[in-house]
């Protein structure tokens, strides 16, 4: 005899993949990680690939846009982290912080286009190190 308060055992079901194609790469100065607040005052290029250049009509100079990008160099994460990897900062969520050990890397960036040249996007704010792949770009 079965219990009617009992809530059968969901079925587990496989999780998808999901895979994601870099649109371009971000090249600027910053070969390894720097202090946020530096990477951000530096002008950075997205280099898009060629043939999505067309995908950047209607975009000016003067505007934000919110760029996504992975964090290629990030390995592993912890749930809960010190900001920034100050131990003397208590430790956080790391839904909680701009870490970029995360249990998926995507960074992203909301950026203000200083200049837009064929396949070139310049950006000030972006707080990527230079070949950082970018997944996408969304207006703001």
């Amino acid at each position: 005899m079965s219990d009617p308060t009992s809530v059968a055992a969901p079925t587990a079901e496989p999780e998808p993949t999901i895979c994601f194609h870099a649109i371009g790469v971000v090249e600027n100065e910053f070969d390894l990680p720097a202090p946020t607040d530096v990477i951000r005052a530096a002008e950075s290029r997205i280099r898009l690939k060629p043939e999505l250049a067309p995908g950047l009509d209607g975009l000016k100079p003067g505007e934000k846009i919110l760029v996504l990008f992975h964090f290629h160099r990030s390995q592993g994460f912890h749930l809960h982290q010190h900001p920034r990897g100050d131990h003397s900062r208590p430790q956080r969520g790391v839904f909680a912080l701009r870490s970029p050990f995360r249990p998926n890397a995507i960074g992203a960036s909301f950026v203000e286009i200083t200049a837009i040249e064929n396949d070139l996007v310049w950006v000030q704010g972006l707080d990527a190190i230079n070949g950082t792949p970018v997944l996408d770009l969304k207006p703001v």
